[in-house]
């Protein structure tokens, strides 16, 4: 049971007043809002949709924002409720881009090495390779592994977002590794040549 005030009502998240603040269009409150959680959505957009379009669709995600803030009501924290509205806004994009999921398992099962094939990858990844690498994965192999292993969502989560099983999130964030591990461990072999 939540702690309440002295009036019985359960107290209000913190983030309510900027909230409030932007509801009234206070100068700079919305700004603040951008400048606080911008750079979160943007990696999640970017990682999900790629560079060309993660900018466009960072300014999609916090317009949409505007327009539904009062339907926020402070039962998880700001940040919580931008990243499932941004996270929801990156999937609709990539369902009307391609107009279907069934990219989760049919292009990464043709490119998948099997068991034991994989080599392990040496010394520290660049951000950039893995960057790299993640933009040649499969949209729905994508999806699954930048919200379960970047962004730590449960599979659960990552199920409900993506509107699949448990076991299938289970089973593209192993093929997405195996495809990562592929893709980086050439990269790598390529720089020594």
């Amino acid at each position: 049971m939540a702690p309440s005030n002295q009036t019985g009502t359960t107290p209000r998240h913190p983030d309510m007043a900027l909230v409030d603040r932007c509801r009234r269009d206070e100068p700079g409150a919305f700004e603040e809002l951008y400048r606080l959680n911008a750079p979160r959505l943007f990696g999640l957009a970017y990682r999900l949709v790629g560079p060309n379009e993660a900018e466009d669709l960072l300014q999609e995600i916090f317009l949409s924002a505007h327009r539904k803030l009062a339907l926020y009501k402070g039962e998880s924290a700001l940040g919580t409720w931008l990243f499932r509205l941004g996270t929801n806004q990156c999937l609709d994009y990539l369902r009307s881009k391609r107009a279907r999921l069934t990219m989760l398992t049919d292009a990464i099962d043709q490119d998948v090495p099997a068991p034991g094939a994989a080599t392990a990858i040496l010394g520290v990844l660049d951000k950039m390779d893995l960057d790299h690498a993640i933009e040649q994965l499969p949209g729905g192999a994508r999806a699954v592994f930048v919200l379960h292993d970047v962004e730590g969502c449960e599979h659960r989560e990552v199920a409900q977002y993506l509107h699949i099983t448990e076991g299938t999130s289970k089973s593209q964030l192993h093929k997405a590794r195996m495809r990562l591990r592929t893709v980086l461990a050439r990269g790598k072999t390529a720089e020594r040549s």
